[in-house]
Order: structure tokens, then sequence, then C-alpha cells
């Protein structure tokens, strides 16, 4: 039986070890959640940073510094650090604003890059009492526990008319003058939810829907989730197609309707000054 803590990858050790920085974080994110004095400050781009996502990222930080000292680490609040070919990608809270309102979908995101490819991928959400998993050539994998996992597989939907389409919002399309392509796109599938974060992408991982696409989101957001949703059979891309986390954008699938997506969101940008449609919708 391949074991679902690491399945036959060569870096079935630094997915244990995953899993072991995970475990020092869970209580930590769970103590502070919905805790009446959390601390939270706007950061330059005005989103939102608490004192956990400080706090969990320096613990991260920390025990790697212990236990893998020539790895360099990115984290979204301290920068990177360290030299060489592999790197951990650390998100301490991706979901922070839900994590501010009480609402429970949000996650501590660790990833492993060895040069430009994401080969270790963990998504904890302890307060959904579950998380996701995976190491280059191992498959994907879910549960409350290593002993009760299962294997994660995406849909074999083929057609946009049955796809499930998920999103985080509007007005990140709107602001970069692709809202029209993003509808046009709304306009083929069959269902539209906006789950958003990470919780969408592990939503195709599983099969439960087909297509996810953000336009702009950062290197910590997608290194875990993308290697998830590959290992689980699907494709990741950025917005003009190519392969990986690192492209400022991410469009994830199925596989089977990648194509289809990719070539509904293609189109030149246009100007601020000769787009109407996008400037006349209000939205967040």
């Amino acid at each position: 039986m391949v074991d679902p803590a690491a399945g036959p990858s060569r870096y079935a050790e630094d997915l244990r070890l995953a899993h072991v920085l995970a475990d020092g974080v869970d209580s930590m994110a769970l103590e502070r959640f919905r805790a009446q004095d959390l601390t939270v400050w706007n950061k330059a781009d005005l989103t939102p940073v608490t004192d956990v996502d400080r706090t969990i990222e320096d613990a991260l930080r920390s025990t790697l510094s212990r236990v893998r000292p020539r790895d360099a680490v990115l984290g979204e609040e301290s920068g990177e650090t360290g030299h060489g070919s592999r790197r951990w990608v650390i998100d301490p809270i991706d979901g922070t604003k839900n994590f501010v309102r009480g609402v429970p979908v949000w996650a501590v995101l660790i990833a492993l890059m060895d040069g430009e490819d994401a080969v270790v991928g963990l998504v904890a959400a302890p307060a959904l009492q579950r998380r996701w998993w995976a190491a280059k050539g191992g498959g994907a994998w879910t549960g409350r526990s290593l002993s009760a996992a299962v294997r994660c597989q995406v849909s074999s939907v083929w057609s946009m008319r049955d796809a499930f389409l998920s999103y985080s919002s509007l007005g990140g399309w709107a602001e970069r003058y692709r809202l029209e392509d993003f509808l046009r796109l709304t306009r083929e599938v069959g269902r539209t939810r906006a789950f958003g974060d990470f919780w969408s992408y592990m939503l195709v991982a599983q099969g439960a829907i087909d297509i996810v696409c953000e336009p702009e989101v950062s290197l910590w957001d997608l290194a875990a989730p993308s290697l998830i949703v590959t290992e689980a059979g699907g494709r990741f891309t950025d917005l003009a197609g190519a392969d990986g986390p690192a492209g400022g954008g991410a469009v994830a699938t199925n596989g089977r309707l990648h194509e289809d997506v990719l070539a509904m969101l293609a189109r030149d940008v246009i100007e601020a000054d000769s787009d109407a449609t996008d400037s006349d919708i209000e939205l967040e």
C-alpha cells in the first residue's frame, strides 16, 4: 500500500517534515481564531495581516533554520532568506480576511520548491479539520490524519456546459481590465461559485469542481495548491498557459477543460481609457 504520508517520491522525507511543521502551528492558529484581542494591521497593499500570521511564519522559519539550514525560505510576511536551489514557500494564513471575520475557511500553506518546480505541497485547514498534501510523483491525498487519508482525483468532466467554476472576486478582474474576459468564461460554464483562496484549488483536486482562475496571485498562495492539483491529475498554469505557480495569475482545471478555459480568457488587455464596461460596474 502506498504510504499516504509521502508516496513513492524522492521528496518523501520533506513531505513528512511539512506535516511536522503543520502540526507545530495548527493549535497556535486555532487558539487565536475568533480571539477577541486579535491584532490586525493593513499592509502597504491594504491587505490585512494579523499577529497570528507573523507568529506562525516566525515559528516555521525557526524550525526550518534548525532542520533544513541549507534551504532558503520565502514567506509572505518576511520575504526571502537564505540561498540555494531548494526553497520552502510559506503562507502562514491563506484567507486572512476569513480568519479575521471568523469564517473557518483559512489554511496554513507549506511548499518546497526545487529550482522552479514545486515538489512538496501541504495545505492545513485546522478549523475544517482537514489537510491536503502531495509530493512530486507520489499522488495527492486528503484527510483528517495520515491514517485516514484518501487519494485525491480531479473530475472527468469534458464539457464546459457541465463544468463548475470557482473564483475569489470580480474586483481583481476589473482592476486589470479583464472583467469581460472572465464574464465570457462564466457564461460558458454550467455553474459558478466564489469559494476563494486555497479552498477552490482543493475542490478541483478532489473533483468537486472543475475550474479555478484568479488574475493576480502570489507564489506563496499557489506553490502548495499547484502541486496538489497536478498530482491529483489536473493542470495548473498562469493565464497565458505557462505551467507552474510562478506566473502571477492562475488557472487550475481537471486538465480536460484547460485549453478551452485559456481560450475564453485569451485577449489583449484593454487600456483603462478605452474600457467602459469594467469601469461602469461597482465591485469590491
